[in-house]
């Protein structure tokens, strides 16, 4: 495979937009696509798997070259060669003859042995994952830069997982079901689905496996009264109205106006006729307040830095910082708090996040029970078997994805006492 001149300046365009990581990656990769209509499947393929390679190694990319000397063309020059596998010959067209020396002297370079290179993890991030070896921040450092694979969740209201992964083998598409979630499907390779007939009829969505555990171990159940507190575009709200059979209630509350509007077509298509989307100005809307002490079940899926989501989105160990954990941390505590006050007596709370940082997680739910005496931690290996879930994790929910095959995730269930 040989390198073209054009092909190259894509490539340093598209990494130097997203190095100034002001934007999602993904975003500025499909505005770039946009932009550059004309650009065929194997240039884009090309564009966007490189790209996002070099944002997934970009502190082993830095030391290599040299932070101070590491353009977006070099960055994206020594990705080629280093993660494409490409030799300096097969980039002779589109470099100097000057760049091909340079390149022959990064070649033979060693990586300083740190653990912030190994698990490419910047140290902020490692100083604040908790009191793990190095060797358990390396391999969870590892397991962040490997790829994510493509689950769908099923649709219970429409099909038996037996019957869908029948289904989508038969029509080629090599499928397995998940390990832990009952609902899900574990796809080989990562085909377009949009336009499948079992997709547009609501068959199937694509979901996480370690989402889809967030939301069965909510609990929800016939007849219920449940909300879904800050549902975005409605994933895990699909599957507690398909838990629910689409009877009792189901509240999609969200204070974003657009992602309560993708959710409208997953809703048509799921064919739950008892969700009720909600648009908040803020988690004190009097909305929430109408429905104090009502709900059986809360979920809470909190904002968060996503640092449990770098398989999928690399950038965000650089989009982030400890300052803008400390917002999210008064935040989350508010949202929780606010939450609260609609479950019933008896009723769950279900406080979740996709990250991997004890501030998000267990400090939240820590100082959440110091404040409110009337909740209590229901642990979480009870709620599990509850669900029939064979996994074991002790009071939390903690996933990982070189120990599970999914995204982070964390979730505590907390129980508001009889009255």
């Amino acid at each position: 495979m040989h390198i073209s001149h054009s092909q190259l300046k894509h490539l340093e365009t598209v990494i130097g937009q997203m190095t100034r990581f002001d934007r999602p990656a993904d975003a500025v990769l499909s505005a770039y696509f946009r932009e550059h209509n004309k650009l065929g499947s194997a240039d884009r393929h090309l564009i966007a798997e490189t790209a996002f390679g070099a944002l997934r190694r970009l502190i082993q990319l830095r030391a290599l070259i040299a932070p101070e000397k590491a353009t977006p063309r070099r960055l994206a020059l020594v990705a080629l060669m280093k993660f494409n596998k490409l030799n300096v010959k097969e980039l002779t067209e589109a470099t100097s003859a000057g760049e091909r020396e340079w390149l022959g002297t990064v070649k033979g370079k060693t990586l300083e042995d740190s653990l912030e290179i190994r698990a490419e993890l910047p140290q902020w991030v490692i100083e604040r994952l908790g009191e793990q070896t190095p060797e358990a921040v390396e391999a969870l450092g590892q397991g962040l830069m490997s790829m994510a694979p493509l689950d769908l969740r099923v649709n219970t209201l429409k099909m038996k997982r037996e019957e869908l992964l029948d289904r989508l083998n038969a029509d080629g598409i090599a499928c397995e079901a998940t390990p832990y979630s009952p609902l899900g499907i574990r796809l080989k390779d990562k085909p377009a689905l949009s336009k499948h007939e079992l997709f547009k009829a609501g068959a199937f969505e694509v979901q996480d496996e370690g989402s889809q555990l967030l939301g069965l171990i909510t609990g929800a159940r016939r007849g219920e009264m449940v909300v879904d507190f800050c549902a975005g575009a409605g994933g895990k709200t699909l599957l507690l109205g398909a838990q629910m059979s689409s009877s009792g209630r189901l509240y999609a509350f969200d204070v974003s106006e657009k992602r309560l509007a993708n959710f409208k077509p997953r809703q048509a298509r799921s064919g739950l006729s008892n969700v009720h989307p909600q648009l908040l100005a803020h988690e004190n809307d009097s909305k929430v307040k109408r429905l104090a002490g009502k709900a059986d079940r809360v979920l809470v899926d909190a904002p968060c830095s996503g640092l449990g989501t770098l398989r999928r989105n690399p950038d965000l160990k650089f989009r982030q910082s400890p300052d803008s954990v400390a917002e999210l941390n008064a935040k989350q505590a508010s949202i929780l708090a606010s939450a609260s006050r609609l479950v019933k007596s008896g009723g769950r709370l279900v406080y979740a996040t996709c990250s991997l940082l004890p501030q998000e997680n267990q400090a939240i739910v820590e100082a959440f029970l110091a404040e409110h005496a009337d909740f209590r931690l229901v642990k979480m290996d009870e709620v599990l078997a509850e669900q029939k879930i064979p996994l074991q994790c002790g009071d939390y929910l903690e996933l990982k994805p070189h120990l599970h095959n999914t995204d982070g995730f964390f979730a505590a269930v907390l129980e508001r006492s009889q009255a």
